[in-house]
């Protein structure tokens, strides 16, 4: 028997036994004092660890793939060891994000920001409100106080009339805006995923713009000090739907490792937004729903109320088939949301299948979900799905105990394709 194979009680049973525990090192808090891996936050970023311990236990992988690349943590990680890697991903945002956080800045030009940056914060202090620019976020006042809101608009408005628009050196100066709009803003990240401070808890001052300023400059200071390292492989980031995997030039990947979005309904597009509209990559809601729609696992905006009317084959597991008919008696919605989740996977596995050489090794990173009173098994879905797609050695690791209901682990799914 595999031991993705086992029954439910037996493989919680089998995590108590290991003592399996939160272990924060393994997450998104682990990322934060690690050089550029920390430069922007995203809850369901996996951590740097995680990608080492596997590139240390495969050392004669030399072309890696991650196809959900959310904040570029596998690329950073293997283009600083010399290691080729692609990274795909379908949101916009998060391509610009895996490209900046993975090129190589000479002095040169990290010294230009430094000095543009200074620019930047002198010019802020003399636009006039009248002129600002406030981006089209809904409820924005959720978000940043009016006081906190105008001055962030300022900073902005003088960082677009410095340098040209996609230079590098301009790219390092938005890293850094895009730090200071989440340190001043009211979301508060004490859960699983973002949410708000209460109002009652804000402290609400009107003479702390030259302290909004001088946090830009200590961030662009944190991120000028943290891009000196250069980056020895080649990594490239590309816009690419994961559904349908095709290696660029004919080249075939030797190793996968990912984290895919979770079967949970939190959608990465909530905690992207404040980047997303200040850099300009969303203009309105329905872009936002547009995009989730397209992402596996999405359900923002009209991504939800499109599930009520999607129709999928039946799934050939039957586990799954009974997963879906236990949720439909309580939703239709999710029902068909996770319906569709393994739908887009098995596609995503499938067409993945083609453009890894023999021998490779494919590491998922899949955190188990719950619906009512139904537990989705993800990890042993994984598994099963990659051995109908023709993969072997299917096998399945819980890491960590999730900081959400007690039935919620994290696995790492891996496989390998036959030679």
């Amino acid at each position: 028997m595999q031991p993705w194979q086992m029954s439910l009680t037996r493989r919680h049973i089998l995590c108590q036994e290991v003592m399996v525990s939160r272990r924060a090192d393994l997450t998104f808090i682990y990322n934060r004092a690690q050089g550029r891996h920390g430069w922007v936050r995203l809850t369901p970023a996996y951590s740097v660890k995680m990608v080492e311990n596997l590139l240390d236990a495969n050392p004669s992988i030399s072309y890696v793939l991650d196809p959900f690349a959310g904040t570029g943590t596998t690329g950073l990680v293997c283009g600083s060891r010399g290691l080729n890697c692609d990274l795909f991903d379908i949101n916009p945002f998060l391509i610009w994000l895996g490209k900046v956080k993975t090129g190589n800045y000479p002095s040169q030009l990290l010294d230009q920001v430094r000095r543009a940056a200074a620019r930047i914060v002198e010019e802020a202090r003399h636009v006039s409100e009248t002129s600002l620019w406030i981006p089209p976020i809904s409820n924005i006042e959720r978000w940043w106080t009016q006081h906190r809101l105008n001055v962030l608009a300022k900073l902005f408005h003088a960082l677009s009339r410095q340098l040209p628009e996609d230079s590098p050196a301009k790219d390092l100066l938005l890293v850094a805006f895009c730090r200071l709009i989440i340190q001043w803003s009211n979301a508060a990240f004490n859960h699983q995923s973002m949410s708000f401070k209460d109002e009652g808890t804000l402290l609400l001052r009107f003479d702390e713009e030259d302290e909004i300023y001088q946090s830009y400059l200590a961030a662009v200071q944190a991120v000028i000090s943290t891009a000196r390292q250069p980056i020895s492989g080649r990594v490239e980031a590309q816009f690419h739907d994961s559904r349908y995997i095709h290696a660029p030039d004919d080249r075939l990947y030797d190793c996968v490792i990912t984290s895919p979005p979770y079967p949970n309904r939190m959608s990465y597009i909530r905690e992207l937004r404040p980047y997303m509209y200040w850099l300009g990559y969303l203009k309105d809601g329905r872009e936002a729903g547009e995009l989730d729609w397209e992402a596996i696992g999405g359900t923002w905006g009209i991504a939800t109320s499109r599930l009520q009317a999607w129709e999928g084959q039946e799934p050939s597991i039957p586990e799954l088939r009974q997963i879906i008919a236990e949720i439909a008696d309580h939703s239709t919605i999710l029902a068909n949301y996770v319906h569709r989740y393994f739908a887009d996977i098995s596609q995503h596995l499938e067409s993945l299948y083609r453009s890894v050489s023999p021998g490779a090794r494919l590491y998922y990173i899949v955190g188990n979900s719950k619906f009512y009173d139904t537990l989705v098994p993800v990890e042993t879905l994984y598994a099963s799905i990659m051995q109908q797609c023709g993969y072997t050695e299917a096998r399945v690791e819980p890491i960590r105990k999730r900081s959400s209901k007690r039935e919620l682990f994290e696995f790492i799914v891996s496989a390998k394709k036959p030679v």
